[in-house]
């Protein structure tokens, strides 16, 4: 069995989610996880003057995905900054691409999830994930999100991201926070889950 856990992250947040994610999978027996990001879309100029430069030299070693490899896994695990309430203009142009595998229904009966940062608690993050299921649901392919069943996401005397929908982390205005160690365990809970709905979903 294969799972890709695919991202696109300006600051790292969603990198060590990624990472997290991928830990998670990796403990389902026979489970083959790779970590890829998308294709950069900014300019060096752009990326420069919001100061995504620096930041991403740290995941800069992360392979770019083709959207013709997604059909060799049997779980695709997406996790993407928000903009304004909705997946980033990277995601969103990777996913254009893959109109072949959708004509072809290359990745119908395939597991799939979505992760998420958002830079405030009420900055989209449920939003940006139903929109990434609906292009996961025109794939043909079984959503899994995050369920109750991980308790993480059921207290609230700390800041924290998480929701039934997917793992997520909340960045602050000006990326300062880094993903909780709760926000990583729920990425990791994710990440497992889906890989054992994707081994399932392979077996029959």
């Amino acid at each position: 069995m294969k799972t890709i856990v695919l991202f696109y992250s300006t600051y790292g947040h969603v990198w060590k989610l990624a990472e997290a994610v991928a830990e998670g999978a990796r403990q389902v027996e026979g489970n083959d996880v790779v970590v890829k990001r998308v294709p950069e879309t900014l300019s060096k100029e752009i990326l420069d003057k919001i100061g995504a430069t620096q930041a991403q030299q740290a995941f800069n070693h992360v392979p770019v995905a083709t959207p013709e490899e997604l059909e060799q896994y049997d779980a695709i695990i997406i996790g993407t900054p928000t903009r304004y309430g909705n997946a980033c203009g990277q995601i969103q142009a990777y996913l254009d691409s893959t109109g072949g595998l959708w004509a072809r229904g290359a990745l119908v009966g395939k597991a799939g999830g979505a992760f998420v940062s958002t830079a405030t608690q009420h900055g989209g993050q449920e939003t940006t994930l139903r929109a990434l299921h609906t292009a996961l649901l025109h794939h043909g392919m079984v959503i899994v999100g995050l369920p109750y069943a991980w308790q993480g996401q059921m207290g609230h005397d700390v800041v924290t991201g998480g929701t039934p929908y997917g793992a997520s982390t909340v960045a602050g205005g000006q990326g300062e926070r880094q993903p909780s160690e709760n926000e990583l365990e729920g990425a990791r809970y994710q990440g497992n889950y889906t890989a054992e709905i994707a081994s399932k979903l392979s077996r029959k």
